[in-house]
């Protein structure tokens, strides 16, 4: 069963659940700057599936954290996330743990 991505936040820690993809990605992407402020770490715990979009969006988030001068890092990613960061071959910092 599809589950629509959702985010929320908590202090300076974004939350996502559902999923991950290109289907359902555009609306964080069209509210990546607004839900990044002040940001530093991205909670990927309540994902339940990731595509190679997901992965560019998370690319994206995290450049736009650094952007607005924060260190951003992930949290309760999936091997998923990380064995598609390696098939890429993105550089550690990219998707820092």
């Amino acid at each position: 069963m599809e589950q629509p991505l959702s985010w929320s936040r908590e202090g300076e820690t974004l939350l996502l659940s559902g999923e991950l993809d290109q289907d359902f990605l555009n609306p964080l992407w069209d509210a990546r700057d607004q839900a990044m402020r002040g940001v530093s770490r991205i909670d990927l715990q309540g994902i339940s599936r990731v595509d190679t979009a997901g992965i560019a969006l998370l690319v994206h988030l995290i450049a736009e954290g650094r952007q607005q001068g924060q260190e951003v890092t992930l949290s309760g990613a999936s091997d998923n996330v990380w064995t598609l960061a390696q098939l890429y071959n993105l550089p550690q910092d990219v998707l820092p743990r």
